[in-house]
């Protein structure tokens, strides 16, 4: 069981033995959407790497959870960077990650709940839009996760419990893992990208960290990736995938 709580790049090496994460798709390569945001933007997938904005071949991870629904991920600039494409109904959403500085790092959370702050450092923007024009049914927040308790297996040897508090809190819990024994309560932002297909984003306080998943109630799947610092530093940075298997354990209701 674990005593204190572990750096990014430890977690991610706990994670990859047998992993059930999804195979990567060559669906998209070759593809270009124009992304409509507050500005349009051009997103062009070859095999492995992607471009948009000033970023030109971006190594990438293209995944498809279900049909028609795409994640495309990957690091440009030291942000995290992902596209949740849906290519039938013409709805996209981006999310940034940016990890914090050496300074920002170093305060306490008390710090900066006292100064008017979120307790994390860890900041994400996120924003949706449309393929080649506004989508008749764009992605939204959505609250159909508040409430449940659920079971991750991510392999044979790391399981987790998320508690899904509110639309901007959650308690993780390493059941058995790295993490064993280790939990605590952090920011997250829920996002519907189909009925039971929730894009769920949280941002850990102690160890700085950006999680990003597609939670599929109908597959009882998930899909994503974890992104932080290798060591207990603001030095080099780690992205890794994810993905678990995943059972309802109990619903709370008001």
């Amino acid at each position: 069981m674990s005593e204190s709580f572990i750096p990014v790049g430890a977690l991610g090496e706990g994670f990859a033995p047998e992993a059930n994460i999804l195979d990567e798709t060559a669906d998209l390569a070759g593809q270009t959407f124009t992304l409509h945001f507050e500005a349009p933007t051009t997103l062009r997938i070859a095999e492995g790497t992607a471009s948009w904005g000033v970023h030109t071949d971006v190594p990438v991870r293209v995944t498809s959870i279900r049909p028609g629904i795409y994640v495309v991920d990957g690091i440009a600039d030291e942000v995290s960077t992902t596209f949740v494409l849906d290519v039938d109904t013409g709805a996209v959403t981006l999310v940034e990650g940016r990890l914090p500085d050496a300074e920002t790092r170093a305060e306490s959370a008390y710090t900066r709940v006292r100064r008017g702050d979120e307790p994390t450092g860890v900041a994400a923007r996120i924003v949706h839009g449309g393929i080649g024009g506004p989508p008749a049914d764009p992605h939204a927040p959505t609250t159909a996760l508040v409430g449940l308790r659920n079971k991750y297996t991510y392999s044979p040897s790391e399981v987790y419990e998320h508690v899904y508090l509110t639309p901007n809190l959650y308690t993780w819990h390493c059941l058995r893992g790295v993490e064993e024994g280790l939990a605590d309560t952090d920011r997250c932002h829920h996002v519907a990208i189909r009925d039971q297909l929730t894009l769920f984003v949280w941002r850990e306080k102690i160890v700085p960290t950006l999680g990003l998943i597609l939670i599929d109630l109908d597959s009882m799947r998930t899909d994503g990736k974890i992104f932080g610092n290798d060591g207990f530093d603001a030095g080099s940075i780690v992205s890794f995938p994810v993905g678990a298997r995943a059972e309802i354990l109990n619903v709370t209701t008001t």
